[in-house]
């Protein structure tokens, strides 16, 4: 048996939390996530904080391990690009679209996170973000990130909506805090998305639980504490992540290409994806690639065919079917499928993507 956590889409996942806030703030009434009443809502993203690691390390960050929690899913796969679509949208990755750190995308493999020039965010996710609707509607909204993501492929997808306030790499606490302030202390109802990436870059360098991914967890803790403490009357601070992390050590990981079964297909196959979740495009039969692969790796990981992969992704939009894989690999444990062609994926310690708990279960904590 898989030791896999489900996708609760529309129950608890990370695509409910904008509708939530929205319903809370009189737009629409899709969200299904219970949130105290205010005028003024922070959303402050800790990228991979997930809540397998916060509870083990709850030491460590004593103001986050206290507050009011719901425990939510993230979506499949469990990684940044796709998860801050299905948080922008309010929609599972199947059908938006993001299907992951890489997918086939007019028949070549393409990357939120490095777009060629030639691509825009809007050609890729199209569809309105809550972040616009909540701007239609009146209300402030303003997104604080990293300077280099503003106007990034994957903000465009996923966060439009609002002022774009961008901070250098690195910033102190009290910086984010002060934009924070400021983005909420105006008249009338307000949303402030805050994003806070340290946490997730010291577990893919370091791993989980070494000094630096430590030091950057107490960081988080403060940006949350200081934020609590500081924001005006009448607003609600939430803290979520876009997925955990497991460590995966060098024993542990294998290589696509050599796979017996991907070495006697006639043709190879394009693989995309993660190390976690593998995407797997065909020409052929993908049942039986997909069998064949499932019998190669036995416990080490479940092999779906898209077809297949709904309990995983959610409902299929048709319009962007051909980004996931016709074979999905979902590893368990601390395994992992490196592949020739992203040799930088060597170099990291702490990976994500799949359904394990943690990597795909991310605590939502409200301060109010």
């Amino acid at each position: 048996m898989y030791h896999w956590e489900l996708p609760r889409y529309g129950v608890a996942s990370l695509p409910d939390v904008l509708p939530s806030i929205a319903r809370r703030l009189g737009v629409g009434d899709a969200g299904p996530l219970a949130l105290p009443a205010a005028q003024n809502y922070v959303l402050l993203l800790v990228d991979g904080l997930g809540e397998v690691q916060l509870r083990e390390y709850a030491d460590r960050a004593p103001f986050l391990a206290q507050a009011e929690k719901q425990v939510l899913t993230v979506g499949v796969p469990s990684t940044t690009a796709t998860s801050l679509t299905s948080l922008g949208v309010g929609l599972a990755p199947g059908a938006h679209g993001v299907a992951g750190y890489s997918f086939r995308f007019a028949n070549t493999v393409v990357s939120p996170l490095r777009f060629p020039k030639r691509l825009s965010g809007l050609d890729v996710q199209p569809q309105p973000t809550w972040l616009e609707r909540l701007e239609d509607a009146g209300v402030q909204v303003t997104v604080v990130t990293q300077a280099d993501f503003v106007g990034s492929g994957l903000t465009t997808m996923a966060l439009r909506g609002g002022r774009l306030w961008g901070f250098t790499a690195a910033p102190p606490v009290e910086k984010l805090v002060e934009l924070a302030i400021d983005a909420v202390s105006g008249p009338g109802p307000s949303c402030c998305y805050v994003y806070e990436g340290r946490l997730d870059k010291a577990g893919h360098a370091a791993g989980v639980g070494s000094p630096k991914w430590l030091e950057m967890l107490g960081l988080a803790d403060r940006v949350a504490r200081d934020l609590a403490a500081k924001l005006p009357a009448d607003t609600v601070l939430l803290a979520v992540g876009d997925h955990g992390m497991v460590n995966i050590p060098l024993e542990h990981r294998l290589v696509f290409e050599q796979l017996q079964t991907v070495k006697g297909w006639p043709t190879p196959p394009l693989v995309a994806g993660e190390a976690r979740f593998r995407h797997v495009y065909v020409d052929g039969d993908a049942d039986a690639l997909a069998t064949a692969l499932q019998a190669e790796l036995g416990e080490l990981a479940e092999v779906r065919t898209r077809a297949n992969a709904a309990a995983w992704i959610g409902p299929l939009n048709p319009k962007v079917a051909d980004r996931f894989g016709d074979v999905m690999i979902a590893l368990d444990g601390d395994h992992a499928i490196m592949t020739t062609t992203m040799p930088r994926e060597n170099q990291i310690v702490g990976m994500h993507g799949s359904l394990t708990p943690a990597e795909i279960l991310t605590p939502l904590l409200t301060f109010a």
